[in-house]
């Protein structure tokens, strides 16, 4: 086992610094859209969402860079960016510049992704590559939940440009760090050079596919409109005397996933790690997933569907972390680059074409959405184990 373990917790944190300003955005632009000049709703949607869709076309081009700048000069790049687009928030008005400071945000979040997957599979040995994947997760989750409190508690105490600019003056922080600890190594493409003596295995085995199949397939499924389905008519549930809507609701519960991901997602990695390999426990966490969703999409007693609803969230933690467990792993050799900039845009596919896909299948009630989320983690599942036992992957 390698001792880089600082290197990897380093841009972890990095990461986690730079995603505070994005994850305020989602809980203050809903409510405050009017003070940045914005005049209708439909804006604050575009601009929550316009940063997937700009990492799509980015991330061809910001793999070529890491295949020939140091890992180091890139995040310290990202970290630029995030806090420029942070700072925004506190500085601009209307909706083209607020616009543009979030299409840098989505080439500063590929830039942080894809170095964080290089820095990780330079530090980790096959021994120790799920467990420092799971940290990696994990410490992100805390990044996402500062942000949100931050964005809920402070946004009334403090203003909603104030807090863009506490939290873009945070990210600074990440600075030092990645010029400390971030390698400052160029990570190897694919060797030019070829030998026609010895036969090569082609590129697309099903090593390489199913790890982008899993992921793709993590991030097509959305909780929210499960949620949505679940509450009364008036859109509206009670407890404890407060009052939450839909994105209140699932706002809690991401808040819940990230509050145990940096325990949770380090322990999955680290059992995968062990001897019996990867396989089953992923295996048993998509096979809980099937099962959950199912039960999702019955009319089940409130307090029955949010113990199965908090069991889906469970094996979602374990389902992330070992898909980008199992990316790396597909990943390890001279095309890292390559296949993990490949990773990044199927999986932002997939986060893309989420909302839309619930939304066709919302055509068909909640049992559409839950039935088709399970069918697509049996799927997957069964996927894996026909090709396991075919090519001996793992």
């Amino acid at each position: 086992m390698k001792a880089h373990g600082p290197s990897v917790r380093a841009i972890a944190w990095v990461t986690a610094v730079c995603l505070l300003g994005d994850s305020m955005l989602y809980i203050v632009l809903p409510v405050y859209w009017q003070h940045y000049g914005l005049e209708a709703l439909w804006q604050v949607g575009v601009l929550l969402s316009v940063n997937r869709f700009v990492r799509l076309p980015l991330g061809p081009l910001i793999g070529w860079l890491y295949s020939r700048l140091p890992k180091r000069t890139g995040v310290l790049a990202a970290v630029g960016l995030a806090c420029a687009t942070t700072l925004a928030f506190g500085f601009f008005n209307g909706f083209v510049p607020l616009l543009m400071a979030r299409a840098l945000w989505g080439a500063a979040w590929s830039m942080l992704r894809i170095g964080g997957y290089l820095t990780v599979l330079e530090a980790s040995g096959g021994g120790d590559r799920g467990q420092l994947l799971g940290r990696y997760n994990g410490i992100m989750g805390v990044g996402s939940l500062v942000g949100m409190l931050a964005g809920g508690l402070l946004a009334d105490l403090l203003g909603v440009r104030a807090v863009a600019l506490l939290l873009g003056a945070v990210t600074l922080a990440g600075l030092p760090f990645a010029w400390r600890f971030v390698p400052p190594t160029v990570t190897p493409s694919a060797s030019p050079r070829r030998d026609d003596s010895v036969p090569r295995r082609p590129r697309l085995t099903a090593a390489a596919l199913l790890p982008l199949l899993s992921g793709f397939a993590t991030a097509l499924v959305a909780l929210s409109p499960l949620i949505a389905a679940r509450l009364p008519d008036d859109g509206t549930l009670t407890l404890a005397g407060f009052t939450l809507g839909a994105a209140s609701v699932a706002g809690v519960l991401q808040a819940l996933r990230w509050g145990w991901s940096p325990f949770l997602s380090p322990w999955f990695g680290r059992l995968s790690d062990g001897p019996r390999g990867r396989l089953p426990l992923y295996l048993a966490a998509l096979g809980l997933a099937a099962a959950a969703f199912a039960l999702l999409a019955l009319p089940l007693p409130f307090g029955l569907w949010l113990v199965v609803l908090l069991a889906v969230m469970l094996a979602n933690t374990a389902i992330t972390t070992l898909s980008d467990t199992l990316a790396a792993d597909a990943a390890a050799g001279s095309r890292a680059v390559a296949y993990m900039t490949t990773y990044t845009i199927v999986v932002d596919i997939g986060a893309a074409l989420g909302p839309l896909a619930s939304f066709l299948l919302g055509a068909f009630g909640p049992a559409g959405v839950g039935f088709a989320c399970a069918a697509l983690m049996a799927l997957t599942a069964a996927a894996w184990l026909i090709f396991h036992r075919r090519w001996r992957m793992l």
